[in-house]
């Protein structure tokens, strides 16, 4: 999976130094095969380090083939099939969600559409921003669960919101957003005199997985006139599944969707796009700056096509081919195959985990997240209290050091709410199969053997 090097050491294999004069081509392949070398093989079926995994081959075709052409989506004149493409994969994207009709646009990261949605449900409750700036307006708050993406408080930095203003809803035991907790920060905020206008649920969050109860925090937005955005960049694959969709129920009562393909559907990073389902043109109204130089109305096609007012970059990528390539190779089903059997593949690694001393799940996953403590034989007799807790936040962690060293497999850990590292296995490739599942768990008694 990685052939691991310290940074100094690694500096120096690499020669990093740029120079006056050009190398020689057999040095240049030298170096081509450096890096490759010391680079994480994130394509291997023992990478589970991330929210992303494995390699599609029809998507790694569609990056050959838009880093050749070098193309830039903003005006149909210079993108033409690629801004078609794009526009078929959001209206496909869109008709899973469950909308009639909607917009859209292929963003650099799920945190970027976030930041979006963000800013288009600000610009929808007060337009005037757009020209007059933040001075005058209210206090502006936000509501989002105390498990969501780190990139919500970076977008209320980024946009002036401010952190503070940022309120953070209680979870449950499963890390979902708790409804009643909702409604009471609500309400306390505008006893405070405060300007709510947005809440952040999330389909799938980064540690737990959890699928925030989409349709009661529906109820609360339209009671309160508030804008809701589903941050459904790991999650939102499911609802290719007929099996798994029902985690995200209520997601078409949504106002905007976060939906990153290179996650779980294995698009190929970046491949993120911001969905929303006002289609009166909100998203060109936030955004356009009306560039006469690159957005001429007087064209002889039809300038509905330019799509780049609608984005805050200028230069795009055409992200969207590698998802509509691969979508056109696999179909539907194939995609739903994908997604059903890593959820597969995650219950098997859940079965396996009951069966081996040693290994404690923190809870049963409701999606590909795999979250569990190693407990090795020189702990198994400890009473639970501060020394054994602390102690065993001492074990993923060397286990971690040992892997990334051997180089045999990448897996994820962290502390989380009070609870001391675990680790956190995450199942997406379709290479990966159950004789991985027991590779991963047998690598880590071994690992582990003399803590």
């Amino acid at each position: 999976v990685c052939e691991w090097r310290a940074p100094e050491t690694l500096k120096q294999m690499l020669d990093l130094e740029m120079r006056d004069t050009g190398e020689s081509h057999q040095k240049l392949l030298q170096l081509c095969r450096d890096v490759i070398k010391y680079s994480v093989k994130t394509g291997h079926p023992r990478f589970f380090n991330q929210l992303y995994a494995g390699i599609d081959y029809y998507s790694l075709v569609a990056r050959f083939i838009t880093e050749a052409l070098n193309p830039s989506v903003y005006t149909y004149e210079v993108s033409p099939v690629f801004l078609l493409v794009e526009e078929a994969v959001i209206k496909k994207m869109i008709e899973f969600i469950g909308w009639e009709e909607g917009d859209g646009i292929f963003n650099p990261g799920g945190s970027v559409s976030n930041m979006y949605a963000m800013n288009l449900a600000r610009y929808r409750f007060c337009p005037e921003i757009k020209e007059k700036g933040l001075s005058g307006l209210p206090r502006l708050v936000l509501f989002t669960s105390e498990e969501c993406h780190y990139s919500m408080k970076k977008a209320a930095s980024f946009l002036g919101i401010g952190t503070e203003n940022v309120y953070f809803i209680k979870t449950d035991e499963r890390g979902k957003m708790i409804p009643e907790e909702l409604e009471k920060q609500v309400q306390r905020a505008r006893k405070e005199g405060s300007a709510p206008f947005l809440v952040c649920a999330t389909a799938g969050t980064t540690v737990l997985g959890a699928f925030d109860p989409l349709d009661k925090i529906a109820d609360i937005c339209e009671k309160h006139g508030l804008w809701l955005h589903v941050d459904a960049s790991w999650g939102g694959s499911a609802l290719i599944s007929r099996k798994h969709c029902r985690l995200l129920h209520g997601i078409h009562r949504a106002n905007s969707v976060a939906w990153n393909p290179h996650k779980m559907l294995l698009a190929g990073i970046q491949c993120c796009a911001l969905l929303v389902k006002d289609n009166s043109g909100l998203l060109k109204k936030c955004y356009s700056a009306k560039a006469s130089y690159l957005f001429q109305q007087v064209k002889f096609y039809d300038v509905s096509y330019d799509t780049g007012d609608k984005s805050i970059q200028c230069s795009r990528r055409p992200d969207a081919f590698k998802f509509w390539l691969m979508w056109k190779a696999l179909g539907t089903t194939g995609l739903e195959e994908r997604v059903n059997r890593a959820l597969a593949l995650a219950r098997y690694l859940v079965e396996e985990i009951k069966k081996r001393e040693g290994f404690q799940l923190l809870l049963e996953p409701e999606y590909a997240n795999v979250c569990f403590w190693y407990i090795p034989p020189s702990l198994r007799k400890i009473e639970d209290g501060p020394e054994f807790q602390q102690k065993l936040h001492q074990v993923a962690p060397v286990i971690k050091e040992r892997m990334m060293k051997k180089g045999s497999m990448m897996l994820g850990y962290q502390p989380h709410q009070g609870k001391v590292n675990f680790f956190r296995q995450v199942v997406i490739s379709p290479h990966v199969s159950r004789e991985d599942m027991d590779f991963l768990l047998d690598e880590i008694e071994l690992l582990a053997k003399d803590l």
